[in-house]
């Protein structure tokens, strides 16, 4: 993927986010008849505008996020639809090691929308009898959340989530990691350099901050109701 720099936009770093739920929607709005915000993750993921057209390698485009044939490579390409209707709710990269849910935010010019949504994720688990534990990883504080679930067979087994929020230029993008990308060191690092590959497009439109972004659904690709791991 190549990139391009937008003129007068400076790269900064990135941080991490949520589990359970979605951001929640604020009144006020994230002034997005400006210009694209400041904030750009350095490294990726990256915002739609950093991405050069001429690019020959073609994007799959999932509305508000878009991810390269690099990224799918092993891997199975799904999305969560809602059956009442038909929304598409969350990008979801699955293989047989675990899952990483993807959904993007609007977020406002200025701030860290992230350290804002991180508190809300971890009440929401405390709430359902689990922990969430903040650490510091590659795109800054993340949240390592664990619940108790019922398994096929009847029995009690814990559930392990690990969050990443990453602020861009006017939006977030929150990433749940299942199975062994949030257990195991060595499967997060991997996991962790797939999610730099992810484009957001935020568009240009007026959204509430916390509001989810648009995905859609390409033809041929399979919904699920949730990631298998």
């Amino acid at each position: 993927m190549r990139l391009r720099r937008k003129a007068g936009r400076e790269e900064s770093a990135v941080e991490e986010t949520g589990t359970t739920g979605a951001a929640d929607p604020a009144t006020s709005e994230d002034g997005a008849g400006d210009a694209t915000g400041d904030a750009t993750p350095e490294g990726g993921p990256f915002d739609i505008d950093d991405v050069d057209p001429a690019d020959p390698r073609a994007l799959v485009d999932l509305g508000s996020l878009l991810v390269s044939p690099a990224q799918l490579q092993g891997r199975n390409l799904r999305v969560q639809v809602e059956d009442k209707t038909g929304t598409v709710k969350a990008v979801l990269l699955t293989d047989d090691s675990g899952a990483v849910e993807l959904r993007a935010f609007a977020a406002p010019r200025n701030g860290d929308l992230w350290a804002e949504v991180r508190p809300q994720i971890a009440a929401e688990t405390y709430r359902r009898g689990g922990t969430a534990t903040e650490r510091e990883g590659r795109y800054g504080t993340e949240l390592l959340c664990e619940v108790k679930v019922a398994m096929p067979d009847g029995n009690q087994g814990v559930q392990h989530s690990r969050v990443v929020g990453v602020n861009g230029a006017r939006w977030l993008l929150r990433a749940t990691f299942l199975g062994d990308p949030a257990r195991s060191a060595e499967a997060a690092s991997l996991w962790d350099e797939l999610l730099a590959g992810v484009v957001v497009r935020r568009g240009a439109h007026a959204m509430p901050v916390g509001e989810q972004l648009p995905l859609t659904l390409p033809e041929g690709l399979q919904p699920v109701d949730k990631p298998t791991t």
